[in-house]
Protein backbone atom coordinates (compact mmCIF):
# COMPACT_ATOMS: atom_id res chain seq x y z
CA UNK A 1 0.00 0.00 0.00
CA UNK A 2 1.32 3.61 -1.42
CA UNK A 3 1.82 5.85 1.88
CA UNK A 4 0.22 9.06 1.67
CA UNK A 5 2.25 10.68 3.88
CA UNK A 6 5.56 10.27 1.55
CA UNK A 7 3.23 11.45 -1.44
CA UNK A 8 2.64 14.43 0.13
CA UNK A 9 5.97 14.98 0.95
CA UNK A 10 7.62 14.42 -2.50
CA UNK A 11 4.70 16.70 -3.89
CA UNK A 12 5.99 19.67 -1.92
CA UNK A 13 9.42 19.49 -2.56
CA UNK A 14 8.45 18.98 -6.10
CA UNK A 15 6.27 22.28 -5.82
CA UNK A 16 9.23 24.20 -4.11
CA UNK A 17 11.48 23.19 -7.04
CA UNK A 18 8.66 24.24 -9.70
CA UNK A 19 7.71 28.00 -7.76
CA UNK A 20 11.79 28.56 -7.42
CA UNK A 21 13.94 27.03 -10.24
CA UNK A 22 16.80 29.05 -9.18
CA UNK A 23 16.69 26.92 -5.88
CA UNK A 24 19.85 24.43 -4.77
CA UNK A 25 18.28 21.73 -2.56
CA UNK A 26 20.36 20.61 0.20
CA UNK A 27 18.51 18.98 2.96
CA UNK A 28 16.97 16.29 1.37
CA UNK A 29 18.27 12.85 2.74
CA UNK A 30 16.54 13.11 6.42
CA UNK A 31 13.67 12.32 4.81
CA UNK A 32 14.82 8.47 4.22
CA UNK A 33 12.55 7.68 7.40
CA UNK A 34 12.10 3.74 7.76
CA UNK A 35 8.60 4.79 6.53
CA UNK A 36 10.29 6.47 3.28
CA UNK A 37 12.33 3.33 2.86
CA UNK A 38 9.02 1.30 3.22
CA UNK A 39 7.39 3.16 0.55
CA UNK A 40 10.92 2.98 -1.86
CA UNK A 41 10.30 -0.75 -0.81
CA UNK A 42 6.56 -1.06 -2.02
CA UNK A 43 7.84 0.65 -6.20
CA UNK A 44 10.97 -1.69 -6.25
CA UNK A 45 10.29 -4.65 -8.99
CA UNK A 46 9.91 -8.00 -6.52
CA UNK A 47 10.10 -9.95 -9.62
CA UNK A 48 13.87 -9.22 -10.54
CA UNK A 49 16.99 -11.06 -10.21
CA UNK A 50 18.86 -11.26 -7.15
CA UNK A 51 22.44 -9.31 -6.92
CA UNK A 52 25.69 -10.37 -5.43
CA UNK A 53 24.19 -11.96 -2.13
CA UNK A 54 21.66 -13.80 -3.93
CA UNK A 55 18.85 -12.28 -1.65
CA UNK A 56 15.54 -12.54 -3.35
CA UNK A 57 12.52 -9.89 -2.39
CA UNK A 58 10.31 -12.56 -0.93
CA UNK A 59 13.47 -13.50 1.65
CA UNK A 60 13.95 -9.71 2.27
CA UNK A 61 10.17 -9.49 3.37
CA UNK A 62 10.41 -12.35 5.52
CA UNK A 63 12.04 -9.98 8.03
CA UNK A 64 10.92 -6.26 6.40
CA UNK A 65 10.28 -4.30 9.31
CA UNK A 66 13.74 -5.61 10.85
CA UNK A 67 15.44 -4.87 7.57
CA UNK A 68 14.26 -1.66 7.08
CA UNK A 69 14.94 -0.32 10.36
CA UNK A 70 18.39 -1.63 10.51
CA UNK A 71 19.02 0.01 6.45
CA UNK A 72 17.94 3.09 8.07
CA UNK A 73 19.82 2.80 11.00
CA UNK A 74 23.10 2.67 8.46
CA UNK A 75 22.10 5.43 5.96
CA UNK A 76 21.66 7.78 9.45
CA UNK A 77 24.76 6.72 10.13
CA UNK A 78 26.56 6.93 7.23
CA UNK A 79 27.65 3.50 7.21
CA UNK A 80 25.56 1.90 4.39
CA UNK A 81 27.96 0.71 1.66
CA UNK A 82 26.65 -0.53 -1.94
CA UNK A 83 27.69 -4.40 -2.41
CA UNK A 84 29.24 -4.68 -6.47
CA UNK A 85 26.80 -5.06 -8.93
CA UNK A 86 27.05 -8.40 -10.89
CA UNK A 87 27.42 -7.87 -14.23
CA UNK A 88 25.76 -10.72 -17.12
CA UNK A 89 26.09 -10.34 -20.83
CA UNK A 90 22.80 -10.50 -23.24
CA UNK A 91 23.73 -10.79 -27.15
CA UNK A 92 23.24 -7.65 -29.22
CA UNK A 93 21.60 -7.53 -32.86
CA UNK A 94 25.13 -6.74 -34.42
CA UNK A 95 26.40 -10.00 -32.68
CA UNK A 96 28.34 -7.92 -30.13
CA UNK A 97 27.10 -8.51 -26.20
CA UNK A 98 25.69 -5.89 -23.96
CA UNK A 99 26.19 -5.67 -20.14
CA UNK A 100 23.35 -6.11 -17.58
CA UNK A 101 23.90 -5.20 -13.90
CA UNK A 102 21.90 -6.86 -11.09
CA UNK A 103 22.72 -4.93 -7.83
CA UNK A 104 21.58 -6.45 -4.59
CA UNK A 105 17.13 -6.04 -3.91
CA UNK A 106 18.51 -4.22 -0.52
CA UNK A 107 20.62 -1.27 -3.06
CA UNK A 108 17.37 -1.40 -5.43
CA UNK A 109 15.28 0.07 -2.15
CA UNK A 110 17.67 2.50 -1.25
CA UNK A 111 18.48 3.53 -5.17
CA UNK A 112 14.91 3.80 -5.33
CA UNK A 113 14.73 6.07 -2.18
CA UNK A 114 17.15 8.58 -3.92
CA UNK A 115 15.86 8.60 -7.09
CA UNK A 116 12.40 9.60 -5.63
CA UNK A 117 13.86 12.32 -3.39
CA UNK A 118 15.91 13.85 -6.43
CA UNK A 119 13.78 12.57 -9.66
CA UNK A 120 10.91 15.20 -7.17
CA UNK A 121 13.79 18.47 -7.72
CA UNK A 122 14.62 17.57 -11.30
CA UNK A 123 11.16 16.46 -12.98
CA UNK A 124 10.14 19.66 -12.43
CA UNK A 125 13.22 21.05 -14.89
CA UNK A 126 12.83 18.09 -17.32
CA UNK A 127 11.33 19.07 -20.81
CA UNK A 128 7.96 17.25 -21.92
CA UNK A 129 10.58 16.20 -24.92
CA UNK A 130 12.38 14.00 -22.70
CA UNK A 131 9.99 11.10 -22.19
CA UNK A 132 12.96 8.23 -21.01
CA UNK A 133 12.42 6.45 -17.76
CA UNK A 134 9.70 8.87 -16.00
CA UNK A 135 6.26 8.39 -14.62
CA UNK A 136 3.39 9.41 -17.28
CA UNK A 137 5.86 9.32 -20.41
CA UNK A 138 6.37 6.01 -22.66
CA UNK A 139 7.82 5.11 -26.25
CA UNK A 140 4.75 5.63 -27.56
CA UNK A 141 4.11 9.22 -26.42
CA UNK A 142 7.59 10.04 -27.71
CA UNK A 143 6.56 8.61 -31.70
CA UNK A 144 3.43 10.93 -31.32
CA UNK A 145 5.40 13.69 -30.86
CA UNK A 146 7.64 12.83 -33.14
CA UNK A 147 5.31 12.26 -36.29
CA UNK A 148 2.94 15.25 -35.09
CA UNK A 149 6.10 17.76 -34.85
CA UNK A 150 7.51 16.66 -38.14
CA UNK A 151 4.01 16.91 -40.05
CA UNK A 152 3.14 19.88 -37.97
CA UNK A 153 6.80 21.76 -38.38
CA UNK A 154 7.12 21.17 -42.32
CA UNK A 155 10.76 19.46 -40.86
CA UNK A 156 12.66 18.92 -43.95
CA UNK A 157 15.81 17.36 -42.13
CA UNK A 158 16.00 14.72 -39.41
CA UNK A 159 19.35 14.40 -37.41
CA UNK A 160 19.34 10.58 -35.95
CA UNK A 161 21.65 11.00 -33.15
CA UNK A 162 23.76 8.19 -31.57
CA UNK A 163 26.29 8.90 -28.39
CA UNK A 164 28.98 5.96 -28.06
CA UNK A 165 28.67 3.81 -25.00
CA UNK A 166 26.92 6.60 -23.53
CA UNK A 167 26.02 4.86 -20.13
CA UNK A 168 29.18 3.34 -19.75
CA UNK A 169 31.20 6.91 -20.58
CA UNK A 170 29.47 9.51 -18.04
CA UNK A 171 32.62 10.81 -16.49
CA UNK A 172 31.71 10.55 -12.46
CA UNK A 173 33.03 13.81 -10.84
CA UNK A 174 31.10 15.64 -14.05
CA UNK A 175 27.88 13.22 -13.13
CA UNK A 176 28.15 14.97 -9.63
CA UNK A 177 28.94 18.13 -10.54
CA UNK A 178 25.85 17.97 -12.85
CA UNK A 179 23.64 16.60 -10.18
CA UNK A 180 24.51 19.23 -7.93
CA UNK A 181 23.49 22.11 -9.52
CA UNK A 182 19.70 21.51 -8.25
CA UNK A 183 20.59 18.52 -5.48
CA UNK A 184 23.42 19.39 -3.52
CA UNK A 185 23.10 17.03 -0.40
CA UNK A 186 25.94 15.86 1.17
CA UNK A 187 24.57 12.36 2.31
CA UNK A 188 22.73 12.00 -1.26
CA UNK A 189 26.41 13.24 -3.05
CA UNK A 190 27.99 10.53 -0.53
CA UNK A 191 25.65 7.66 -1.98
CA UNK A 192 25.47 8.78 -5.22
CA UNK A 193 29.73 8.40 -5.29
CA UNK A 194 29.52 5.04 -3.31
CA UNK A 195 27.26 4.21 -6.26
CA UNK A 196 29.71 5.28 -8.95
CA UNK A 197 32.59 3.32 -7.31
CA UNK A 198 30.83 0.26 -5.75
CA UNK A 199 32.19 -2.04 -8.21
CA UNK A 200 31.57 -4.63 -11.04
CA UNK A 201 31.60 -8.23 -10.51
CA UNK A 202 32.36 -10.46 -13.69
CA UNK A 203 32.39 -14.11 -12.72
CA UNK A 204 35.43 -13.66 -9.91
CA UNK A 205 36.47 -10.68 -11.71
CA UNK A 206 35.84 -7.15 -9.41
CA UNK A 207 37.04 -4.51 -11.59
CA UNK A 208 35.96 -0.45 -10.17
CA UNK A 209 35.62 1.80 -13.23
CA UNK A 210 36.33 5.03 -13.52
CA UNK A 211 33.58 6.21 -15.61
CA UNK A 212 29.62 4.90 -15.99
CA UNK A 213 27.01 4.36 -14.50
CA UNK A 214 25.69 1.54 -12.03
CA UNK A 215 23.66 -0.38 -14.74
CA UNK A 216 20.49 -2.18 -13.84
CA UNK A 217 19.63 0.48 -11.01
CA UNK A 218 16.91 2.59 -10.80
CA UNK A 219 19.27 5.58 -10.10
CA UNK A 220 21.15 4.68 -13.20
CA UNK A 221 18.30 6.15 -15.78
CA UNK A 222 17.63 9.58 -13.45
CA UNK A 223 21.31 10.31 -13.36
CA UNK A 224 21.88 9.84 -17.60
CA UNK A 225 18.42 11.97 -18.02
CA UNK A 226 20.22 14.56 -15.35
CA UNK A 227 22.96 14.60 -17.31
CA UNK A 228 21.28 14.83 -20.83
CA UNK A 229 19.25 17.65 -19.41
CA UNK A 230 22.35 19.57 -19.35
CA UNK A 231 24.47 18.30 -21.70
CA UNK A 232 21.90 18.59 -24.35
CA UNK A 233 18.41 19.17 -23.59
CA UNK A 234 18.97 22.53 -22.28
CA UNK A 235 21.06 23.49 -24.33
CA UNK A 236 19.34 22.99 -27.72
CA UNK A 237 15.94 24.92 -26.00
CA UNK A 238 17.91 28.01 -24.79
CA UNK A 239 21.49 28.27 -27.19
CA UNK A 240 20.31 26.20 -30.54
CA UNK A 241 16.18 26.75 -30.97
CA UNK A 242 16.74 30.59 -30.54
CA UNK A 243 19.84 30.93 -33.60
CA UNK A 244 17.86 28.56 -35.90
CA UNK A 245 16.54 29.75 -38.79
CA UNK A 246 13.63 27.66 -39.39
CA UNK A 247 11.63 25.83 -36.96
CA UNK A 248 13.12 22.54 -34.82
CA UNK A 249 12.66 20.49 -32.43
CA UNK A 250 14.50 17.79 -29.93
CA UNK A 251 12.58 14.33 -28.80
CA UNK A 252 15.05 12.08 -26.59
CA UNK A 253 14.56 8.48 -25.22
CA UNK A 254 17.16 8.41 -22.44
CA UNK A 255 20.58 8.07 -24.83
CA UNK A 256 18.12 7.70 -28.07
CA UNK A 257 17.67 11.33 -29.73
CA UNK A 258 15.73 12.65 -32.88
CA UNK A 259 16.58 16.77 -33.80
CA UNK A 260 14.48 17.84 -36.60
CA UNK A 261 14.80 20.78 -38.66
CA UNK A 262 12.81 22.52 -41.55
CA UNK A 263 15.72 23.90 -42.93
CA UNK A 264 18.72 22.21 -44.19
CA UNK A 265 20.95 25.04 -43.30
CA UNK A 266 20.46 24.51 -39.54
CA UNK A 267 20.49 20.96 -39.75
CA UNK A 268 24.05 21.31 -41.24
CA UNK A 269 24.86 23.83 -38.64
CA UNK A 270 24.02 21.48 -36.12
CA UNK A 271 25.23 18.27 -37.01
CA UNK A 272 29.00 20.39 -37.40
CA UNK A 273 28.50 21.72 -33.70
CA UNK A 274 27.13 18.68 -32.12
CA UNK A 275 30.76 16.51 -31.81
CA UNK A 276 32.07 19.45 -30.13
CA UNK A 277 29.29 19.86 -27.74
CA UNK A 278 29.06 16.38 -26.37
CA UNK A 279 33.56 16.55 -26.17
CA UNK A 280 33.13 19.03 -24.03
CA UNK A 281 31.65 16.35 -21.51
CA UNK A 282 33.81 13.36 -22.12
CA UNK A 283 30.95 11.98 -24.86
CA UNK A 284 31.26 11.32 -28.71
CA UNK A 285 28.92 11.32 -30.70
CA UNK A 286 29.12 8.11 -33.11
CA UNK A 287 30.92 9.16 -36.71
CA UNK A 288 28.91 6.50 -38.89
CA UNK A 289 25.78 5.74 -36.78
CA UNK A 290 24.70 9.53 -36.73
CA UNK A 291 23.23 10.85 -40.03
CA UNK A 292 21.56 13.84 -41.67
CA UNK A 293 18.80 12.58 -43.21
CA UNK A 294 16.76 14.10 -45.96
CA UNK A 295 13.08 13.78 -44.24
CA UNK A 296 11.09 15.88 -46.47
CA UNK A 297 7.47 15.64 -47.81
CA UNK A 298 7.08 14.50 -51.20
CA UNK A 299 6.61 17.31 -54.02
CA UNK A 300 3.31 17.27 -55.48
CA UNK A 301 4.53 15.83 -58.84
CA UNK A 302 6.16 12.70 -57.19
CA UNK A 303 4.29 10.01 -57.35
CA UNK A 304 6.58 7.79 -54.96
CA UNK A 305 8.56 8.53 -51.82
CA UNK A 306 11.72 6.76 -53.73
CA UNK A 307 14.78 9.23 -52.82
CA UNK A 308 13.15 10.74 -49.57
CA UNK A 309 15.22 9.25 -46.80
CA UNK A 310 14.10 7.15 -43.95
CA UNK A 311 15.35 6.58 -40.22
CA UNK A 312 14.93 4.26 -37.19
CA UNK A 313 13.72 5.72 -33.42
CA UNK A 314 12.68 3.57 -30.35
CA UNK A 315 12.40 0.42 -32.89
CA UNK A 316 10.65 1.56 -36.11
CA UNK A 317 11.34 2.78 -39.22
CA UNK A 318 9.56 5.94 -39.61
CA UNK A 319 8.70 7.10 -43.78
CA UNK A 320 6.79 9.02 -45.88
CA UNK A 321 3.98 7.52 -47.55
CA UNK A 322 0.25 8.52 -49.27
CA UNK A 323 -2.72 7.48 -47.14
CA UNK A 324 -6.01 5.61 -48.42
CA UNK A 325 -7.26 8.79 -49.30
CA UNK A 326 -4.27 10.12 -51.36
CA UNK A 327 -2.42 12.59 -48.67
CA UNK A 328 1.20 12.16 -47.92
CA UNK A 329 1.39 10.94 -44.37
CA UNK A 330 4.12 9.56 -41.67
CA UNK A 331 4.19 6.04 -41.18
CA UNK A 332 6.02 3.88 -38.85
CA UNK A 333 7.11 -0.08 -39.28
CA UNK A 334 8.98 -2.60 -37.03
CA UNK A 335 12.73 -1.98 -37.89
CA UNK A 336 14.01 -4.27 -39.78
CA UNK A 337 17.00 -5.59 -37.41
CA UNK A 338 13.92 -5.27 -34.39
CA UNK A 339 12.18 -7.68 -36.18
CA UNK A 340 15.14 -9.86 -37.33
CA UNK A 341 15.85 -10.44 -33.45
CA UNK A 342 12.49 -11.23 -32.57
CA UNK A 343 11.86 -14.02 -35.20
CA UNK A 344 15.24 -15.20 -34.59
CA UNK A 345 14.70 -15.11 -30.82
CA UNK A 346 11.00 -16.94 -31.64
CA UNK A 347 12.76 -19.88 -33.64
CA UNK A 348 15.64 -20.22 -30.96
CA UNK A 349 12.85 -20.53 -28.27
CA UNK A 350 10.72 -22.88 -29.83
CA UNK A 351 13.78 -24.91 -30.84
CA UNK A 352 14.86 -25.10 -26.98
CA UNK A 353 11.85 -25.78 -25.35
CA UNK A 354 9.90 -27.92 -27.92
CA UNK A 355 9.70 -31.13 -25.13
CA UNK A 356 8.06 -28.60 -23.04
CA UNK A 357 4.62 -29.51 -21.93
CA UNK A 358 2.86 -27.78 -25.13
CA UNK A 359 0.37 -25.92 -22.15
CA UNK A 360 2.96 -24.01 -21.15
CA UNK A 361 4.73 -23.70 -24.42
CA UNK A 362 1.60 -22.20 -25.21
CA UNK A 363 1.28 -19.92 -22.64
CA UNK A 364 4.96 -18.69 -23.16
CA UNK A 365 4.65 -17.75 -26.94
CA UNK A 366 1.28 -15.88 -26.23
CA UNK A 367 3.18 -13.83 -24.00
CA UNK A 368 5.78 -13.02 -26.22
CA UNK A 369 3.07 -12.41 -29.36
CA UNK A 370 1.27 -9.88 -26.45
CA UNK A 371 4.10 -8.10 -25.65
CA UNK A 372 5.31 -7.85 -28.93
CA UNK A 373 1.72 -6.95 -30.20
CA UNK A 374 1.38 -4.14 -27.10
CA UNK A 375 4.68 -2.49 -28.15
CA UNK A 376 4.23 -2.59 -31.74
CA UNK A 377 0.77 -2.28 -32.22
CA UNK A 378 0.57 0.87 -34.04
CA UNK A 379 -1.66 1.99 -36.76
CA UNK A 380 -0.02 1.48 -39.73
CA UNK A 381 1.82 -1.36 -38.67
CA UNK A 382 -0.46 -4.32 -39.05
CA UNK A 383 1.79 -5.99 -41.60
CA UNK A 384 4.50 -6.41 -39.84
CA UNK A 385 2.67 -7.76 -36.72
CA UNK A 386 1.23 -10.20 -39.15
CA UNK A 387 4.42 -11.48 -40.01
CA UNK A 388 5.84 -12.22 -36.54
CA UNK A 389 2.44 -13.42 -36.00
CA UNK A 390 2.66 -16.04 -39.10
CA UNK A 391 6.58 -16.88 -37.86
CA UNK A 392 6.07 -17.70 -34.72
CA UNK A 393 3.13 -20.36 -35.74
CA UNK A 394 5.99 -21.74 -38.32
CA UNK A 395 8.47 -21.90 -36.20
CA UNK A 396 6.11 -23.46 -33.33
CA UNK A 397 4.46 -25.93 -36.00
CA UNK A 398 8.15 -26.84 -37.26
CA UNK A 399 9.61 -27.84 -33.92
CA UNK A 400 6.71 -29.53 -32.63
CA UNK A 401 7.11 -31.69 -35.75
CA UNK A 402 10.41 -32.62 -34.57
CA UNK A 403 9.54 -33.78 -31.14
CA UNK A 404 8.91 -37.73 -30.41
CA UNK A 405 5.00 -37.99 -30.18
CA UNK A 406 4.48 -35.20 -32.75
CA UNK A 407 6.87 -35.94 -35.10
CA UNK A 408 5.27 -34.96 -38.50
CA UNK A 409 2.80 -32.93 -37.50
CA UNK A 410 0.78 -31.80 -40.08
CA UNK A 411 -0.68 -28.25 -40.50
CA UNK A 412 -4.43 -29.78 -40.43
CA UNK A 413 -3.40 -31.47 -37.18
CA UNK A 414 -1.37 -27.93 -36.21
CA UNK A 415 -4.36 -26.29 -36.32
CA UNK A 416 -6.49 -28.71 -34.60
CA UNK A 417 -4.32 -27.66 -31.58
CA UNK A 418 -4.76 -23.61 -32.25
CA UNK A 419 -8.48 -24.25 -32.20
CA UNK A 420 -7.87 -25.36 -28.26
CA UNK A 421 -4.50 -23.42 -27.88
CA UNK A 422 -5.28 -19.67 -29.46
CA UNK A 423 -2.57 -17.69 -30.03
CA UNK A 424 -3.19 -14.26 -29.78
CA UNK A 425 -4.13 -12.32 -33.01
CA UNK A 426 -2.15 -9.23 -34.40
CA UNK A 427 -4.71 -6.07 -33.65
CA UNK A 428 -3.82 -2.17 -33.88
CA UNK A 429 -3.64 -1.04 -30.21
CA UNK A 430 -2.15 2.56 -30.30
CA UNK A 431 -3.55 5.00 -32.93
CA UNK A 432 -0.81 7.39 -32.98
Amino acid sequence: MRSQTVATELQEIAKQARDHPEWVFTNLAHRMTVSFLREAYERVNKKASPGVDGVTAKKYAENLDANLKGLHQRLKAGEYYPPPVQRVWLEKEDGKKRAIGKPTFEDKIVQRAAAMLVGAVYEQDFYDFSHGYRDNHSPHQALAQLRNSCMGMKIGWIIDLDVTGFFDNMKHGLMVELTNKRVKDGSLNELIGRWLHAGVLDGKSLTHPEKGTPQGGVISPLLANIFLHHVLDDWFVTVVRPRMKGKCFLIRFADDAVIGCEQECDARSLMAVLPKRFDRFGLTIHPTKTALISFRKPARQEVTDEGNGTFDFLGFTHYWTKSRRGYWVIKRRTAGKRLRRRLKEIWSWCRDNRHTPIADQHKSLSAVLRGHIQYYGIRGNYEMLETAYEYLRKAWRYWLSRRGSEKGLTWEAFERLEAVLPLPRPRIVHAI
